[in-house]
């Protein structure tokens, strides 16, 4: 899929890898709606870059969680620009758990988890799926994570919603042939505001890294973008972790 002209959604496209996926979408040529939930100043930043830079783009809020509020985001945008041609999954939350505490592990933090990383995305997917159907094309993006794989992560949950997505990535793979391909990127460690506070630990992983180096947010949005683009890819979950799964 050529991105030029083309209407992608980024959720949580204010922050991390969000951000970096929004630019680099409308620096294509893209018209890119920028999702926020909270982080609303750094979403109208992200609008605001895009613009300077001669793009096109617009925030909107909605809680992925909330199937209506998703409904009524992918209405306008649809109802302002005809279509969504693409949809990058890339609303996320955490908890951070030690992975041998159990008793913290409570009911609220599963159906937190499980409400924005797995049924949010898949209400994105449901809510785009219907325009794509009709122009016989689109491409859609979820980003899950190394821990999805591993079982290692912030905490148990969080690692079992990101195995989740990715295999829902590869059901709607099937569900959704021929004409709209799903993908996962899978990235490890990124330098993003969730490792705030935990420099230091950040760092010490990176040297145990075969790369010996970080993801950066931009390293993210490349994937995004070459999954997004790649007419051939569908189904796949891409590890992009600097040899932390080696």
């Amino acid at each position: 899929m050529e991105l030029k002209d083309k209407v992608i959604l980024v959720t949580g496209g204010g922050t991390g890898v969000g951000r970096a996926t929004a630019l680099k979408l409308a620096a294509t040529g893209a018209i890119v709606a920028v999702n926020y939930s909270r982080s609303e100043k750094e979403a109208l930043e992200v609008v605001q870059e895009i613009e300077y830079s001669g793009g096109r783009g617009f925030a909107y809020k909605a809680d992925v969680a909330s199937a209506k509020e998703v409904d009524a985001m992918v209405a306008h945008i649809a109802g302002a620009y005809g279509t969504i041609d693409g949809l990058v999954n890339n609303a996320s939350i955490t908890a951070q758990i030690a992975m041998d505490n159990l008793d913290e592990v409570s009911d609220e933090v599963w159906d937190s988890l499980f409400n924005v990383n797995v049924k949010g995305m898949f209400h994105c997917v449901k809510a785009v799926v219907p325009y794509m159907k009709q122009q016989k094309s689109g491409a859609i993006v979820n980003l899950g994570s190394v821990a999805g794989i591993t079982g290692i992560g912030s905490s148990i949950p969080y690692a079992a919603t990101k195995s989740a997505i990715h295999t829902m990535t590869k059901s709607l793979a099937i569900a959704l042939a021929p004409n709209i391909r799903v993908n996962s990127i899978a990235p490890g460690a990124v330098d993003t505001r969730w490792w705030a506070g935990n420099e230091e630990r950040m760092l010490q992983l990176a040297g145990k890294l075969p790369l010996q180096r970080i993801s950066t947010a931009d390293d993210i949005a490349r994937a995004v973008l070459f999954q997004l683009t790649q007419d051939s890819v569908t189904g796949q979950v891409f590890t992009v972790d600097n040899g932390q799964t080696l």
